[in-house]
């Protein structure tokens, strides 16, 4: 398909065309990835596709149809639309200090009859379109170095702020990295980004000691310490770290994980299903399924780079960057490099909602490598 073929106005508007000119390659390996969970799923509730692996697979089928009805939407579409999502995120996390629903202490959840979401799942989309605008048509010296950065690290601060009250530490962190990738990606100065970690170190000892709360505290000190409370809030990480050492190269095998099908590994459909993984296909099915991760990022970053808009650059690697530090924080919790935070292995874990949010967010890396030689001015979202 050539450039002038896919800029024709009567060419580029066929859905044809536009189904042509989707990665179907990057879909093959989501396939490969939301496969994996399920037969893990299927393994750990006793070779049963109840009550996981069934719901696993529908959830997933939904996601894919959706992720490529919306790669069909034109990125001039998304960009219109940056601002307008990324301020109804706020408005809903407001609504959720007002009128969330408390569970199990957080206050996370806003219900609208018998449905409920989570609005901060809102705001990891809202937040990458919305950065992604305000730096499109910027200048190199303004994004390198100047106060106008207060703009963007006043956008991010507002709803990691807000999440970071409900309580959710996890989804709060996501969304901080994932403002702070883009603004480095945009080209932000060494200087701001070395001073920018220096401080970080800094306010971390005193905001564990005097911000987060007890069980968020404990959860760092079990970090540094799991064998200090080996049966309380220490359990989790150990016995993680007993089903990643007990796989060995190649695992006990398929279905005979003992931390996992007797139950010793808590959480083992969701937060922890990568031990699972790791129990029962060892050391080789862990590398397996991390080329799988490590070819979409690196497919959904060559997204990025095929854009001819700024704005679908940023987009596309901030989808990315989400991504990627789901998948990061994830491994490294499991492994116990990292405090038990509650962010899940994207699509091979169980739990639909976080399935949505990266699957939606992939949409718009497909609407940017669909439409990656449209013009996408500066304006207000107009269309050339």
């Amino acid at each position: 398909m050539t450039v002038s073929a896919l800029t024709r106005p009567g060419e580029r508007d066929r859905l044809v065309v536009k189904f042509s000119e989707v990665d179907w390659l990057f879909v093959l390996v989501l396939c490969l990835i939301a496969g994996a969970g399920a037969l893990m799923l299927f393994s750990i509730a006793g070779s049963s596709w109840d009550p996981w692996a069934a719901q696993h697979v529908g959830r997933f089928t939904f996601c894919l149809v959706l992720m490529l009805a919306l790669a069909m939407i034109d990125i001039r579409v998304w960009f219109a639309l940056a601002y307008p999502i990324y301020g109804i995120g706020v408005l809903l996390l407001i609504a959720v200090e007002a009128v969330g629903d408390v569970r199990l202490g957080a206050q996370r959840w806003l219900s609208i009859g018998s449905f409920s979401f989570q609005p901060s799942e809102v705001m990891k989309l809202g937040i990458v379109l919305a950065l992604a605008r305000l730096y499109h048509g910027v200048s190199a010296e303004r994004a390198r170095l100047s106060w106008w950065l207060l703009i963007p690290a006043l956008m991010i601060a507002v709803p990691v702020g807000l999440v970071a009250h409900q309580p959710d530490l996890g989804t709060a962190m996501l969304i901080l990295l994932t403002g702070v990738a883009i603004v480095v990606m945009a080209g932000l100065s060494w200087k701001i980004i070395g001073a920018g970690v220096a401080a970080f170190l800094a306010i971390v000892p005193p905001f564990v000691l005097f911000v987060m709360h007890d069980y968020q505290r404990q959860r760092v000190l079990t970090f540094l310490d799991p064998e200090s409370d080996p049966s309380g809030s220490g359990y989790h990480i150990l016995q993680s770290m007993i089903a990643l050492g007990s796989g060995g190269l190649l695992g006990k095998g398929y279905g005979l994980g003992s931390q996992s099908q007797l139950n010793f590994l808590p959480e083992k459909q969701t937060d922890f299903i990568f031990a699972t993984l790791a129990e029962e296909f060892g050391f080789v099915g862990c590398i397996s399924i991390l080329i799988l991760y490590a070819a979409a990022i690196f497919m959904a970053l060559r997204t990025s780079y095929l854009s001819h808009s700024h704005f679908g650059r940023l987009a596309a690697a901030g989808v990315t960057a989400t991504f990627t530090l789901y998948v990061l924080i994830n491994g490294a919790m499991v492994m116990g490099l990292a405090p038990v935070v509650g962010v899940p292995m994207p699509m091979l874990s169980y739990g639909g909602t976080v399935m949505l949010t990266v699957m939606i967010g992939f949409g718009l890396v497909q609407s940017v490598r669909v439409h990656r030689y449209a013009e996408v001015t500066s304006g207000k979202g107009s269309f050339v």
